[in-house]
């Protein structure tokens, strides 16, 4: 039984019934069918998944109670309305208990049931669209959306992906600027059991401590001049849910203490008021500082950043990722000819990529995605070249500039001293990243570590220690 039409079963053992129901539902435009007893309901329900149940409580061969409770087990999503003349108090509660949607009473007034099944379909229709919303933004949000082979960031998504699968209730993730904290934030939410429940976020650089506050916290009607109504904050609005602090460095210390006790006791108050709510959220905390640091200095309280790091994510620079840098730019470029018309980009240009690899990205993700959008814009050729990149950047990017010209002393020089000499420089100039490193000589880790363990034992113990 296929039909465009929402579908609706009727259980009743009264014929006269089913026959009226089964005629006013078809001529508001519904695909009805009947059955007079718990077995011919079961028979047609593995046949069809009907969006609306019209069952009666007393049917002769059963309760139809206990066929309520099979329905709600067997296809949550299905609406069942109770048609009864016996809707005594015990019966209406047994049914809402086991998750009936509304009730109607003997003699069935036909008017009171179209609006009845109306504004069940209704229901139905938003609970699947809330159910699709919710699953577009866990799959636009998932730890696949993280690119990047590097062994630290490997480490990091690893460690994220355990913290998301248990129960802990405070997580601290410290990067820099750009390296995408947000990202990770959500996708710990949706990784979790909590998925389901509330993502909320607020950046507390962004607002002045009287308004973080009550933004967390909510308020009392009277609580303050302009508080005209109660609010509700973020804390019982992600009930259940994740709370995502970012920048939570910036956050004044008296809303620090206050935030500590909150995570200690479990426990809150609306700014204004006089009774205890209970907290049920995860946080996940982030900040471009080291706490730990700034607690020690007295510009964060260490208490609550030891209670935030229950487990510490620590998401790594660009720079000490050298071997996503070329990946990442491909993603972007590949999202950016999403948006162009006509020309698409295939890529980075020979010079560029060099460019790319050799340059610090302070910005981290965020500039190289920024230089990309912008690239995409600009240029007409089938690949970004120089001429389309930041100039600064060009010049701050630590690569050997073409045609370079080496005078050979008069008295003469090994070969091997040039090529130690340059391994050196190029360790050195890049931080020893070995990776980055290997980029600007053109060859591969694996060689330029050997070369390292023969001019110095000191670089090649370096070279061992920061391999990415």
């Amino acid at each position: 039984m296929n039909t465009g039409d929402p579908s609706i079963l009727i259980v009743d053992d009264d014929a006269s019934i089913r026959i009226a129901l089964t005629d006013a539902l078809r001529s508001w435009g519904y695909f009805a069918f009947s059955a007079g007893t718990i077995a011919g309901a079961n028979a047609l329900l593995e046949e069809v998944s009907p969006a609306v149940v019209l069952l009666d409580i007393d049917l002769p061969d059963g309760n139809g109670l206990d066929l309520l409770e099979k329905i709600k087990a067997e296809n949550a999503d299905t609406i069942v309305i109770m048609i009864t003349g016996n809707a005594g108090m015990p019966n209406v509660l047994a049914a809402f208990r086991s998750g009936a949607h509304d009730f109607v009473g003997k003699p069935v007034k036909l008017e009171e049931l179209r609006l009845t099944i109306k504004n069940a379909v209704e229901t139905r229709n938003l609970r699947r669209e809330v159910q699709r919303t919710r699953k577009e933004r866990s799959s636009a949000f998932t730890f696949d959306q993280i690119l990047g082979d590097s062994a630290a960031m490997r480490y990091a998504v690893d460690l994220a992906r355990k913290v998301a699968d248990s129960d802990v209730g405070s997580i601290l993730l410290q990067g820099e600027t750009g390296t995408g904290k947000d990202l990770f934030a959500r996708a710990i939410h949706f990784a979790s059991y909590r998925a389901n429940s509330p993502y909320l976020a607020i950046n507390c650089a962004a607002l002045p401590a009287t308004l973080i506050e009550s933004e967390l916290f909510g308020y009392e009607k009277g609580a303050f001049t302009d508080a005209k109504q109660t609010k509700e904050g973020l804390f019982e609005q992600a009930q259940g849910g994740t709370i995502f602090l970012d920048e939570i460095g910036e956050m004044e210390l008296s809303l620090q203490a206050k935030l500590l006790r909150v995570l200690e006791e479990g426990r809150f108050r609306r700014v204004g008021g006089l009774r205890d709510l209970s907290l049920d959220v995860r946080i996940i905390a982030a900040s471009n500082l080291d706490l730990k640091q700034a607690g020690e200095k007295g510009g964060f309280r260490l208490d609550l950043y030891f209670r935030l790091s229950v487990i510490q994510v620590d998401i790594p620079p660009l720079r000490d990722r050298a071997d996503d840098v070329l990946q990442l730019a491909q993603h972007y470029i590949e999202k950016a000819n999403l948006k162009r018309r006509e020309k698409k980009l295939k890529g980075l240009s020979k010079e560029t990529a060099n460019v790319f690899c050799g340059y610090g990205w302070p910005g981290n993700v965020r500039e190289l995605r920024n230089v990309i959008e912008r690239a995409s814009i600009l240029e007409e050729t089938s690949v970004v070249t120089l001429e389309h990149l930041p100039q600064d950047m060009v010049k701050a990017a630590s690569i050997p500039a073409a045609g370079i010209k080496i005078e050979l002393p008069q008295e003469g020089i090994a070969i091997e001293e040039v090529e130690n000499e340059l391994c050196r420089q190029a360790f050195e100039r890049t931080g020893h990243n070995l990776s980055r490193a290997a980029r600007l000589l053109g060859i591969t880790r694996d060689q330029l570590r050997y070369r390292l363990r023969k001019i110095d034992d000191d670089l090649a113990a370096k070279a061992q220690t920061n391999g990415e």
